[in-house]
């Protein structure tokens, strides 16, 4: 199976990098792993409503000109569905069972994603309701990814 990444800006942290590489390496034995960085817009603060929703939709036009046809999307957003591990690993399975080879995650800027995005997606996911920084979830929805493809495959890393 084929999992893509679209991410709204570069990481710069060294311990989020050797943290992605490594969750990265690990998912290397179950497929293929592709993640997309697109630019995020630059801005000074305070912003309006307005320029919120222009930033955005830049923002979104980039992440679905990432987007493959016939891929399956999941977007990041605080307002999603809450999943446990074994449900996300169970989706991956049915996934996999109906013929989909693509699955593709969507992690916004710090501003969020632009409601166009969250629209297309196939399914709304929500890892909490905290805030977190947009580089950080990178690394774990990596995790996350990763333990879903053990729990699949009965190994013992999700215990």
């Amino acid at each position: 199976m084929k999992v893509q990444v679209v991410a709204v800006g570069k990481i710069r942290e060294k311990f989020l990098v050797q943290g992605i590489r490594e969750y990265a390496k690990r998912m290397g034995r179950y497929g293929r792993l592709e993640i997309s960085e697109v630019k995020e817009e630059s801005y000074n603060e305070p912003l309006s409503e307005k320029e919120i929703k222009q930033i955005c939709r830049r923002e979104g036009e980039r992440i679905l000109a990432e987007i493959k046809p016939r891929s399956f999307v999941f977007a990041l957003d605080r307002l999603g569905e809450a999943l446990s591990s074994q449900e996300l690993a169970d989706t991956f399975q049915r996934l996999a069972v109906s013929g989909t080879s693509q699955l593709v995650f969507v992690i916004g800027g710090s501003l969020g994603l632009d409601p166009r995005v969250v629209k297309q997606a196939d399914r709304v996911l929500s890892f909490s309701k905290f805030t977190f920084p947009h580089q950080l979830m990178r690394l774990v929805l990596l995790e996350q990814i990763y333990r879903a493809f053990t729990i699949v495959g009965g190994e013992r890393y999700h215990k």
